[in-house]
């Protein structure tokens, strides 16, 4: 984990002395972690293993591969490649690997000690604190934190010149990556509303990835009325704007009637541990809005003991997935959907726990997953899954639907960068991610902003604004949410959400503007600019904007806990959005052709397969936010989808 990839590239640009004149300086940490303290040096012939992760291959590429299967204009569209295509060409390369294993030979280090991983992007070996310190021009001490669990670590460390492009990082070094308490927790508490940032410029809270199942995370959606009396909501339209329905999304979206199952067409709902659908919520609402799929359950798989569990019952651990799932297999019946359950209930999991289940290169790539943030199994704690971590083993459907998401200034800049460039990867590939893109305006999960003298979380009521992650990812779909505006008809446009819930939506502080979004985007501010300066959002007008699109998020009618309620939230808008490229895939399949893959530059290549979306605002932080207009805008991207416009394009392109 690196603490800021700007300041990184300062430092290393920097020579520092060295008896050869050559040594830069490649890591360094500005302070020491909060509850750690430095101790005692080491002893110069105490042992310990050391970990070089090597610089991937070909990374500056990424976005021209993928734009190549991905863009409607391109020759090779729809060619996506193959896993071990993706693996060798981003594999570090002969030189990267000769470069550093001569540098540590030439140290000292004889070659039988060095060994390379399977997964071709680290070098491992063993050496003294004594051989250790000479290699990196550095000093170890002992650390220990309040808990006292004791850390090696150093302050800073240097790598020859010639050696540090081939160098991603070097563990142990300044990571304070060791593993604290037990994250129970984390797992079974709410999420604090205030706390450190990536902008603050300090080191990030601990756990928060993992915790993003906790029961009463702001990423999970939101309660209305409850125990709510449905009789006629199935056959009738009318009340559309007050109850939607399966029906009603059919209407909205000119959604027509699935009547295959290709079995080369699949769909994927990620959930995390504890966030579980109860069967029973399942059977109540097929009933009354899809009788023959009464006793479905979806193709379950297990990622790292991930468990359905049915101790705990309440919205808090059921509101997420019985949505996703009633909504995701009703719509796409009758292809068949499947549940990721990722994460066991001790230590829950994280996005990057996923993506290493249907990916086992990603366990390792760049270094590997934050101990930090991310699940480690075998879990270390009583009652945590004992089994190995799932790296691979898992396929990846043809279209994913996560309804979770981070705040971007939740994790470091390089944790998400690595994180996207796996959806990249993934996307050349042939699969498509969605994300739910918020549910609190241009304000993060929970209302927080960003406090611009301090970078701390504050109450919401002013600040910066704090955009969403993976939403900023440029290789993901970033969903929004709409609503059927007050007493209108599903025949008649949709606002952007405003009851309940308004739709994230925003610019980034870490990826750059995507080559696809850029006219989009500088035709929004062109004819729409924000009335708003450079101490509110990044208005360089040269980063990712999100969403990409939009689906209504608003008065859901779900089965949870045994009774009918509302609920609101892009929670529901992801997975619908899922249903209709789904449904895309499918037509696709029938005729032969592969799946739609990387969507985003089709949808905005073609803006007018979506229906634009031009009232409504997302409010946050104090201010109206950012406001709905016509083209692209940062509430409901560039609109909500019309299901038989989108066929029609998709079986046109190769």
């Amino acid at each position: 984990m690196r603490y800021s990839l700007l300041a990184l590239a300062a430092l290393a640009a920097s020579a520092v002395a060295a008896p050869s004149g050559k040594y830069v300086l490649h890591e360094k940490r500005d302070r020491t972690p909060q509850g750690w303290w430095k101790t005692t040096e080491l002893r110069a012939n105490d042992r310990m293993p050391m970990k070089i992760a090597l610089t991937q291959s070909n990374m500056d590429k990424i976005e021209d591969y993928l734009m190549e299967v991905s863009h409607p204009t391109s020759e090779k569209y729809g060619q996506h490649w193959t896993a071990k295509q993706v693996a060798d060409t981003f594999a570090p390369s002969k030189e990267t690997v000769d470069t550093v294993r001569d540098w540590l030979v030439s140290s000292g280090i004889e070659a039988e000690r060095i060994s390379q991983s399977q997964s071709l992007g680290w070098l491992n070996l063993e050496v003294s604190v004594a051989e250790a310190e000479a290699l990196l021009k550095t000093k170890y001490h002992k650390y220990v934190h309040k808990s006292g669990q004791p850390h090696v670590s150093c302050s800073e460390y240097h790598v020859p010149e010639h050696v540090r492009e081939h160098v991603d990082f070097i563990t142990p070094t300044v990571h304070f990556d060791a593993k604290l308490s037990p994250p129970k927790d984390d797992v079974n508490s709410k999420i604090k509303r205030s706390g450190p940032t990536a902008a603050a410029g300090t080191n990030v809270s601990p756990g928060k990835a993992r915790a993003i199942g906790s029961p009463g995370s702001a990423s999970l959606p939101k309660l209305g009325a409850a125990d709510i009396n449905i009789f006629g909501f199935g056959a009738d339209l009318s009340t559309c704007n007050e109850f939607i329905t399966p029906d009603c999304l059919r209407a909205l979206y000119k959604i027509p009637p699935v009547l295959t199952s290709n079995p080369k067409n699949s769909y994927g709902i990620v959930e995390y541990t504890p966030q579980a659908f109860l069967q029973s919520d399942l059977n109540l609402f097929f009933a009354n809005f899809s009788k023959f799929q009464v006793q479905r359950t979806p193709i379950f798989d297990s990622i790292d003991g991930g468990v359905d569990q049915t101790t705990d019952q309440s919205f808090d651990y059921n509101g997420e997935s019985d949505l996703d799932l009633e909504y995701a297999m009703t719509l796409v019946n009758p292809i068949k959907v499947t549940l990721y359950q990722v994460g066991d209930l001790v230590e829950g999991a994280s996005f990057n726990n996923f993506l290493d289940a249907i990916d086992g290169s990603y366990c390792t790539s760049n270094g590997g997953d934050d101990p930090v943030q991310d699940a480690v199994y075998p879990d270390p704690y009583p009652g945590g899954y004992k089994g190995p971590e799932n790296c691979g083993g898992f396929a990846a459907t043809k279209v994913i639907s996560t309804s979770y998401a981070y705040n971007e200034a939740d994790l470091t800049p390089f944790y998400e960068m690595r994180q996207c460039n796996e959806y990249a990867k993934l996307g050349m590939l042939g699969t498509t991610f969605l994300y739910s893109s918020g549910d609190y305006g241009v304000a993060g999960n929970g209302g927080q902003c960003i406090d611009p003298t301090t970078g701390q979380y504050n109450n919401g009521t002013s600040g910066k604004f704090n955009p969403s992650f993976p939403g900023t990812c440029p290789y993901i779909l970033s969903v929004g949410a709409t609503q059927i505006k007050p007493g209108a008809s599903v025949t008649q446009p949709e606002e952007a959400c405003e009851t309940v819930i308004f739709s994230g939506g925003g610019f980034s502080n870490v990826f750059p503007m995507p080559s696809y979004q850029a006219a989009a985007v500088q035709e929004f501010f062109a004819n729409h600019p924000p009335p708003y300066g450079a101490d509110r959002y990044n208005n360089s007008r040269m980063t990712r904007g999100f969403p990409d699109v939009s689906a209504n998020g608003a008065n859901y009618v779900i089965a949870i806990d045994g009774t009918f309620s509302l609920v609101y939230g892009t929670s529901a808008s992801s997975p619908t959005f899922g249903s209709v490229l789904t449904i895309v895939n499918e037509a696709r399949a029938d005729i032969g052709k592969g799946s739609v893959g990387f969507v985003n530059p089709a949808l905005y290549a073609h803006p007018y397969v979506l229906n634009d979306i031009t009232s409504g605002g997302n409010m946050g932080c104090g201010t109206p936010g950012f406001t709905a207009t016509t083209g692209w805008d940062p509430v409901t991207g560039l609109g909500t989808p019309n299901t038989l416009k989108l066929i029609e394009l998709f079986l046109l392109l190769p």
